[in-house]
């Protein structure tokens, strides 16, 4: 019998379940999947799930678990594994879809999911995966928690415009809408407060904070919403992930000569983080000769508003990663300077 090199358990993870299968790297570099079943996503199924996998592997041999982010339903299958000391490597979206592309998978399922993070995880090398910092989890909870009430405010705004235009508004209806509208406003308030201590709190938090919001546009909460929404940065290794991470990747449909379709941003990644650039960019484009020129050159040369944004949002957040990782605050006339090169350089080769 050949020797076992390596052992992974690949996870789809999904609201209510866990579909998993086993694994292993023999000495003559095959992989071998050897078995796969289905687990509730509860601590009553991590505890089932560890009990039929240590019946099936070589006790001998690290067994490692990977599976992919998503959202926050692998979180606490992810911290159970770190408490009870297992091998554990967790994928940026989009990597293991990219990776199936390269297998010949006709029908995606959960199980073919699972087999080809397996796959994956037998034939990289991959990095461990480090329980995230508590302050920037509790400013994700944070922020998120104030997103939400912010939408739930805007809601209610519009059903008290909605029935103060009716021709006979009921009074006491439009008292409880408003009623509604301040109590929601004092939850804000309260949450930009616990927001305010965690980063009050750490002064190296402090520090980063204010070396993100020195990029036009981004204001401080904005800062703090891409280093909770990122953790601190912890799985980013270059600027590609980073715009894979928040989906803006572009995505491309094309083949041969029959099939060709616009070009756009898979969406697939972190929304809230998408979702933090949008107001930000539109201020950078306003007020910023370098953002403005940028989104002016892009919607010249494509004809696309919305593109051009796009551009400006995942620009935005590469520079953040950029500053977060030299530690410097941005400089306008540096940007300018590197616009000025890539422009020359564009036109030289046109």
């Amino acid at each position: 019998m050949m020797n076992i090199l390596k052992q992974v358990l690949g996870v789809d993870v999904a609201q209510k379940e866990l579909v998993v299968t086993l694994g292993r790297l023999l000495s003559d570099l095959s992989i071998e999947l050897y078995a796969y079943k289905v687990f509730s996503n509860t601590e009553n199924g991590f505890s089932s799930l560890l009990t039929w996998t240590n019946r099936l592997i070589d006790p001998d041999i690290e067994l490692r678990f990977v599976m992919e982010a998503t959202g926050v339903y692998h979180q606490k299958f992810a911290y159970f594994l770190d408490d009870h000391g297992y091998g554990l490597s967790i994928i940026l979206p989009n990597k293991i879809s990219n990776y199936i592309k390269t297998l010949e998978v006709k029908t995606v399922t959960d199980k073919s999911c699972s087999e080809a993070i397996a796959r994956f995880g037998l034939e990289r090398k991959l990095d461990s995966w480090k329980r995230p910092n508590s302050t920037y989890k509790n400013l994700q909870q944070l922020t998120r928690e104030r997103d939400q009430i912010v939408l739930e405010r805007s809601a209610v705004k519009n059903q008290l415009h909605a029935e103060s235009q009716e021709a006979e508004p009921h009074e006491r209806s439009l008292e409880r809408l408003k009623e509604r509208i301040s109590f929601l406003n004092r939850q804000e308030q309260e949450i930009k407060e616990d927001i305010n201590q965690v980063v009050n709190q750490d002064t190296e938090l402090k520090k980063e904070v204010k070396i993100i919001s020195s990029i036009p546009g981004v204001g401080e909460l904005t800062a703090i919403i891409i280093l909770a929404e990122t953790n601190g940065f912890e799985l980013i290794r270059n600027k590609k992930q980073l715009s894979s991470y928040a989906g803006f990747d572009v995505k491309e449909k094309q083949s041969g000569t029959s099939v060709k379709g616009k070009p756009r941003i898979s969406k697939k990644g972190n929304r809230t983080l998408r979702k933090a650039m949008y107001f930000p960019a539109i201020t950078a484009v306003k007020w910023d000769e370098n953002f403005k020129n940028m989104y002016i050159r892009i919607v010249s040369k494509q004809g696309i508003k919305m593109k051009a944004l796009i551009a400006v949002q995942r620009k935005l957040l590469e520079l953040a990663f950029t500053l977060f990782k030299t530690k410097a605050k941005y400089d306008k006339s540096f940007e300018a300077r590197k616009a000025e090169q890539k422009n020359s350089m564009s036109a030289q080769n046109a």
